[in-house]
């Protein structure tokens, strides 16, 4: 498997940074939203949005207004190439159904003749 999508199983490994991205997915918020959110302690929530953003999934920002305010938001590459990834998998196993559809029905047209 390519190390981009290790890395993006890895981060989305953990149910509670699957809920970081689910939030993310509505709109961009602040660390302090999340940890609220989520009910949990500021540096616990800092510790789940390192190992998102090593992995790529978001990004952070600051506030012009406010420096030390800090937005995270979706990064959408890994996330589309996370796509291409199942489209891959899927294309292969539809494939692999549509043989054995194609195999499972010739004996049952042979019977019929």
């Amino acid at each position: 498997m390519r190390p981009d999508l290790d890395r993006t199983f890895q981060a989305l490994s953990d149910p509670t940074r699957r809920r970081v991205i689910e939030r993310l997915r509505r709109r961009p918020e602040r660390a302090g939203e999340l940890s609220d959110a989520l009910a949990m302690s500021p540096p616990a929530m800092s510790r789940h949005l390192r190992v998102l953003r090593e992995a790529g999934l978001v990004r952070e920002t600051a506030l012009e207004s406010d420096q030390r305010v800090r937005v995270y938001e979706l990064e959408p590459e890994p996330f589309l190439a996370l796509r291409r990834w199942l489209d891959e998998v899927e294309s292969f196993w539809q494939t692999q159904l549509d043989a054995f559809r194609a195999h499972a029905e010739a004996p049952e047209r042979r019977r019929h003749r």
